[in-house]
């Protein structure tokens, strides 16, 4: 790890935002598996360390927060009490997580369990990182009722939104959706606006995870092995998309639009900025 130049690293990095797996990884930069894997685990960190620290007294309006299905080394049926003893984060590894309606940002998300201990714990963050009012959306998961209530009280403008789903038409294939028939609003608390009551921008944030975080990517062997690895990639994958990636319909990062930046990051400013973390951590020391 040591021996990679900030170059090395910033093209290790490039190929991880991209979608790319760690053995493929591998093949394209010659960089060693093991140095490829600490790589994601420190930098994925120092993301999330450093997203925690920016997204703060947010002047957000229309918050959107939906969950993600993943899992850690082995789906849940699949979980004995050997890999569960083994592996204390192994089986579902739900992504919850909220993004801006208007500037598109990510200010938070969370890996858990579907519980509403994660349900708690996700909307209390992002309740502590807003500086106004807001009108929330969620889907019909009622794990958020008691969370909302609790972390907002009655300082929002809550609402559901509930999806009706109808079988297919004719054979139904092993990895077809259900059809979407319609879609039921339910205020929740306050007075939110119906023409805002909508999920579909989470929605989309969830496929560009799928499709740029390879342990997200569905029917493939990408998936992490480590509970701590995974969060660490999610972590580095939501940093490339508010920091790195310019938003194709606001001709800028999530972030910018945010007000959290004013310029526009490259790989190269991430690996300094986490290289200058690293040298303070050993002057402390």
């Amino acid at each position: 790890m040591n021996r990679l130049t900030s170059e090395q690293r910033a093209k290790v990095i490039s190929r991880l935002i991209e979608g790319n797996s760690v053995r493929s990884t591998v093949r394209i930069t010659g960089v060693a598996k093991k140095t490829v894997m600490r790589l994601v685990f420190e930098v994925g960190t120092f993301c999330a360390e450093y997203q925690n620290r920016v997204f703060q007294n947010l002047k957000c309006e229309r918050m959107q927060v939906d969950e993600c299905w993943s899992f850690v080394f082995a789906k849940q049926k699949n979980v004995t009490p050997d890999i569960a003893s083994k592996n204390p984060g192994a089986g579902d590894a739900w992504l919850w997580a909220a993004i801006d309606a208007d500037t598109k940002l990510v200010p938070c998300w969370l890996i858990g369990k579907r519980d509403p201990e994660s349900a708690r714990d996700f909307i209390e963050d992002l309740a502590g990182r807003l500086s106004n009012r807001i009108q929330l959306t969620s889907d019909g998961l009622k794990l958020y009722i008691k969370a909302v209530d609790k972390a907002f009280g009655g300082d929002v403008d809550y609402a559901m939104l509930v999806k009706v789903y109808g079988k297919l038409e004719g054979d139904e294939k092993r990895y077809s959706p259900a059809v979407c028939i319609g879609c039921q609003s339910h205020a929740v608390t306050g007075t939110p606006d119906p023409k805002h009551i909508n999920t579909s921008y989470i929605e989309r944030q969830n496929l560009s995870v799928r499709m740029t975080v390879r342990r997200f990517t569905r029917l493939t062997n990408a998936f992490s092995k480590k509970i701590e690895n995974h969060a660490a990639a999610t972590a580095l994958g939501y940093f490339a998309y508010n920091f790195i990636k310019i938003h194709s319909t606001l001709r800028t990062t999530p972030a910018m639009a945010a007000g959290v930046t004013d310029r526009l990051w490259e790989v190269s400013d991430l690996v300094s900025a986490w290289e200058a973390e690293e040298r303070n951590e050993e002057k402390a020391a």
